[in-house]
This record gives C-alpha cells, sequence and structure tokens, in this order.
C-alpha cells in the first residue's frame, strides 16, 4: 500500500480531465483501494479559489465536489505539522540548524500554501505529487516527491 499526497495541481489536472492526471492515475492507481491519496485542507482552499477565479460553471463544481469527496482532506492544526511547517521553512531559508540544503542550491522563499502541503505530507510519510518543482529540494531531505510535467512529455518525471 503506498500513500500519495496530492498537490493542487495533480486535483486540478482530475478536475480538468487531464492527460497528466490520466497518466498519473495509470501509473500509481491514486484510486485505488490498495492505496492511499491524501489532499491538504490548504489545497481545497486554493482550489476553492481557482473555481472563483476561473468562474467556474455548475457542471466543473459537480465535477470539483465529486473529486474532494474522493480523496481524504487532511487539517494543518497537529503539533508535529506546525513544528514540520519551521523544519522546512528554516531549511529553505538556509538556517535549518542541522539540515544545510544541497550542494549548490542557495535559499528559497517557498509559498506559504506549499510549506503546510509539504509538512503535512511529510509528517505522514507520504510521497508527494505534484506539476512544478516547487518542492525539489525537499527531495529525500523531508519526504519523497514525485514531479509530473504537466506541459509536453508528462510520461517524463523530474
Amino acid at each position: 500500500m503506498a500513500k500519495f499526497f496530492l498537490d493542487t495541481g495533480i486535483l486540478l489536472g482530475y478536475i480538468r480531465g487531464a492527460d497528466y492526471a490520466k497518466y498519473a492515475e495509470k501509473k500509481f492507481e491514486l484510486t485505488s483501494p490498495t492505496n492511499i491519496s491524501l489532499i491538504s485542507i490548504v489545497t481545497i482552499g486554493e482550489i476553492y479559489s481557482l473555481a472563483a477565479q476561473f468562474q467556474w460553471g455548475d457542471k466543473k463544481k459537480k465535477v470539483l465536489q465529486k473529486t474532494l469527496e474522493a480523496v481524504q482532506a487532511i487539517d494543518i492544526s497537529y503539533p508535529q505539522v506546525l513544528e514540520r511547517y519551521a523544519e522546512i521553512d528554516a531549511f529553505s531559508q538556509g538556517r535549518h540548524a542541522s539540515r544545510k540544503l544541497p550542494n549548490g542550491m542557495s535559499s528559497r522563499n517557498m509559498g506559504k500554501n506549499d510549506l503546510w502541503i509539504a509538512a503535512t505530507a511529510s509528517i505522514l510519510n507520504a510521497k508527494l505529487l505534484t506539476t512544478d518543482k516547487d518542492f525539489d529540494h525537499l527531495n529525500k531531505e523531508f519526504l519523497e516527491i514525485i514531479c509530473i510535467d504537466p506541459n509536453g512529455d508528462y510520461k517524463r518525471e523530474f
């Protein structure tokens, strides 16, 4: 059994019926009963914001609701998540007491929502499935990152 934490871009792909989301489903069997797919409560806020910004109609909102019902949303208010958030933020800034950024990598400002998502996935020991490279510096340090390129050769994971 594998545990996957879906970033907003993956969830958006499911809602849009995007090829990269179909690929992710087929390769990782995200909705299989033998696997667990999770999202952050923060992701729900992000996806609702996108729905408002793009003025989704009733049909797409129903797909959104059905998609949200298929995954378990995880709250961020647990002490372990709060502590991991601080650790990841300090690490990303190159200021963690014991963990150093990989050679050749400089400090970076992560978006606050991405910090919450990474912290929650890390505490749950879930593989973070994403469509962007914002989490790359955390790979193998705090959690496993699987990135699928939605533009172009989505079969090439990076």
